[in-house]
């Protein structure tokens, strides 16, 4: 559908067109009868029977011819001297024998029943005028404005053109049973004219009534139509008839354009021959000059062809008054062609034109990933079908894209679009064996403390639950802290962080406020709570896909992957929550920002090299969090005491930490082992570095 303002609903100017066009095919004789029936010309007409009723035959044409164009000369002139002086009295229907004629005026009364009609079909058109106007102006329109419209605006066409219809049936009615009236004409000569007028006003008013038709039908379905049915009504309306072909449409337009106006023309031609006979003149006696006037040529066949009074009675030919009106009808109705051409060569290629266009623009917008777009359904020929069958692709493609996005939103679960974008790949489709990168970025472990224990007292469905809960809560905080995940490891996770390490500690931290939330609820269930352990590292390392042709997986290589591992495994040793290397803590720009102590220096198992490991106590119970703040820098003077050997003055650092601020399961990690050496000695590949040979 298209978005622009609302159009204009045209009924006067329809109308009036129209009726324009009528008037200029009948306006010949509407002259003619003017003149014709000008009282000026009766006394012409009575002059010239006075005259060839007193003049003998025996006295010769020249003299009879002679003395008529005196008598019609005499005329001529009181008539131009009437005229001058405004004292012509011109009536229509004056009998030429200068007796009362009761015929109608059809001037007259035709413009009547044209004013009357004007008015009809403005009433009727009034409705759908007013809907367009405020839809225009988006105002509210009324329910039952709306369903009216609805209704009927398919067949404004034929109500329009029904409504011209009846008003040229009245005035053609009331004009025939005139004619057939015996007492409306005491002139042959008047009923004549009325008779050819009757003839020229019927085909007049036809191509007028078809000129409504075609224009309010061009302009319902190339305007309105959108603007009152949505998609389903209108192809339902549309098709709701017979199927028209565009060739029939083309004949229509061909006949409307040329045949019809053509008529009009031979109409002129033949209403505008006279009858020989009406000369009044004897071929006998006609002087050569009279008969080379009448018969040109064809004297010169005179002999041969035995020309006779009875031949030449049956001749025509076309007078100098009948010429001139001929040849203006004959104009007028090329003038009248012309314009039929013009309106229905625009309106016919308009309705195949457009909807092409229409159509041909949709399908550009197809093709730019636009499937959703809809073509409006503008009629029932071969070009509406192709409408209807574009939008019934386009649902369908539109449908099939549906279809893959979600597939590829599903693909995304089990590759993240994050992993894509990593590779340099916009889609799934595109990810190819052995693709990979060399990045640096933060690894985040994390698994529940005492899963095995806890998941024996619940049935597989209840475990698998409870897993899904959980890892239903922290998902949502990796990648809101712009991270990915990279698997699920029964209730472990791994996700990656790419560039800032602070997203992977503000994920840690929120995913430990998350559990204690959700611990909450679980105690309030009568359910035990859980514990968590977070490992964090920041190295290089490689992503990429590995496998085979027949199945491949994304996956990341590297000894950060471990480290990381292996940190969320020294958790349950410390008791601690966030465990973090020191290559994640000298990444942070304001470790300001961010509670943290110093654990100790180990070497995890499958690592040589050792690495410095640091608590976030960020994420603790705020009562655990003060505590260790407050003791986190005789905790640090302990762990050197420690790594230079003075164990006693160590222990005694520790114990104190423990007299001061409760249970700290580190700094009984430093007790024992203060204890055992002293106890049994200092071993002797000592060096302070504590080897982890467990996860």
């Amino acid at each position: 559908m298209r978005s622009r303002k609302a159009p204009r609903f045209y009924t006067l100017r329809i109308y009036l067109f129209s009726i324009l066009i009528y008037y200029l095919l009948v306006l010949p004789f509407f002259l003619m009868l003017w003149v014709k029936n000008a009282a000026s010309f009766d006394v012409i007409n009575a002059a010239i029977e006075k005259t060839e009723a007193n003049q003998p035959k025996t006295r010769g044409d020249s003299l009879m011819m002679a003395q008529q164009t005196k008598a019609i000369a005499d005329t001529l002139k009181t008539f131009a001297k009437d005229t001058a002086n405004g004292t012509i009295n011109i009536n229509l229907t004056h009998s030429l024998s200068n007796q009362e004629s009761k015929a109608p005026d059809p001037i007259d009364f035709q413009f009547k029943i044209l004013l009357i009609t004007i008015v009809i079909g403005f009433v009727l058109n009034l409705p759908f005028k007013l809907y367009f106007k405020r839809r225009r102006r988006k105002k509210a329109i009324s329910p039952k404005l709306f369903a009216f419209c609805k209704r009927f605006i398919l067949s404004t066409p034929l109500l329009n053109s029904a409504v011209l219809l009846i008003g040229y049936l009245v005035g053609h009615a009331v004009i025939l049973a005139e004619l057939n009236n015996p007492q409306s004409f005491t002139n042959l000569g008047v009923k004549a004219l009325y008779q050819q007028f009757f003839y020229i006003s019927l085909v007049a008013s036809f191509l007028t009534i078809t000129f409504v038709y075609y224009w309010q039908k061009h302009r319902v379905h190339i305007q309105y139509l959108e603007y009152i049915y949505g998609e389903a009504e209108l192809r339902s309306r549309i098709f709701k008839g017979l199927a028209g072909k565009i060739k029939n449409r083309l004949w229509i337009a061909s006949g409307m354009t040329t045949l019809l106006p053509l008529v009009v023309v031979i109409l002129y031609l033949f209403q505008s021959i006279t009858h020989f006979t009406e000369l009044r003149m004897d071929y006998e006696t006609m002087s050569p000059e009279v008969k080379r006037v009448l018969f040109g040529d064809l004297m010169s066949w005179e002999n041969s062809l035995n020309l006779n009074s009875n031949l030449i009675g049956e001749t025509f030919y076309v007078n100098a008054i009948n010429a001139w009106f001929m040849f203006l009808g004959i104009y007028l109705g090329i003038f009248v062609a012309l314009l039929y051409i013009f309106f229905f060569v625009k309106w016919t290629t308009e309705d195949i034109v457009f909807p092409v266009k229409e159509l041909l623009a949709s399908m550009k917008l197809t093709g730019k990933g636009e499937a959703s777009h809809f073509t409006v359904v503008r009629t029932n020929d071969e070009i509406g079908e192709l409408a209807e069958g574009y939008n019934e692709m386009s649902a369908r493609i539109h449908n099939y894209i549906g279809n893959i996005s979600r597939l590829s939103e599903a693909y995304f679960r089990f590759v993240p679009r994050q992993f894509l974008e990593l590779l340099g790949k916009k889609n799934i489709t595109d990810i190819s064996l052995g693709d990979q990168v060399q990045k640096e970025m933060s690894v985040l472990f994390t698994d529940i403390r005492d899963f095995t224990s806890l998941s024996e007292s619940m049935t597989l469905k209840e475990n698998f639950d409870f897993v899904n809960s959980y890892l239903g809560l922290m998902e949502p905080i990796i990648f809101n802290n712009n991270g990915f995940i990279d698997k699920y490891m029964g209730d472990s996770i791994m996700a990656l962080f790419d560039g800032n390490v602070e997203n992977a500690l503000n994920a840690a931290i929120e995913m430990k406020h998350t559990l204690n939330d959700f611990n909450q609820l679980r105690i309030a269930e009568g359910k035990p709570a859980i514990e968590m352990g977070i490992g964090i590292h920041t190295g290089n390392l490689m992503l990429g896909v590995v496998g085979g042709y027949g199945k491949m997986e994304g996956t990341v290589i590297s000894d950060a992957v471990n480290l990381a591992s292996r940190l969320e495994g020294l958790t349950k040793l410390y008791g601690s929550s966030i465990i973090i290397s020191q290559d994640t803590l000298i990444k942070v720009e304001n470790p300001g920002d961010y509670s943290f102590r110093y654990l100790d220096i180990v070497k995890v198992k499958g690592k040589h090299e050792s690495v410095y490991i640091f608590e976030i106590l960020d994420g603790e119970k705020e009562d655990i969090k003060q505590a260790k703040n407050q003791s986190k820098r005789k905790f640090a003077s302990g762990v050197e005491l420690y790594r230079k050997q003075a164990f006693s003055e160590a222990l005694l650092v520790f114990q104190e930490i423990r007299h001061e601020v409760g249970p700290d399961k580190a700094c009984e990690l430093y007790i024992k082992r203060c204890t055992d050496i002293m106890e049994k000695g200092i071993p002797n590949d000592w060096d302070g570095v504590e080897v982890m040979n467990t996860k």
